[in-house]
């Protein structure tokens, strides 16, 4: 188990601190871990469980627009 600190989870997923905390709010982006008292953490699974999800979403809406009626 591999746990990533917000640095890494920007770089990996384009997006800003801000950002990431909005889609947690929303219950759209894995919850962060409470490390200690001043620091968090993000399982690296669920980070790229995510990411796959995406492209998931992403193929799914390429093939229906490429599928004929």
């Amino acid at each position: 188990m591999r746990i990533l600190r917000q640095r890494h989870v920007c770089e990996r997923v384009g997006y800003s601190p801000m950002h990431i905390w909005r889609l947690e709010k929303a219950g759209r982006f894995p919850r962060r871990l409470k490390l200690g008292p001043n620091s968090v953490g993000w399982l690296a699974e669920e980070i790229d469980d995510w990411i796959k999800a995406r492209v998931a979403e992403r193929d799914a809406k390429l093939t229906e627009k490429a599928a004929p009626p």
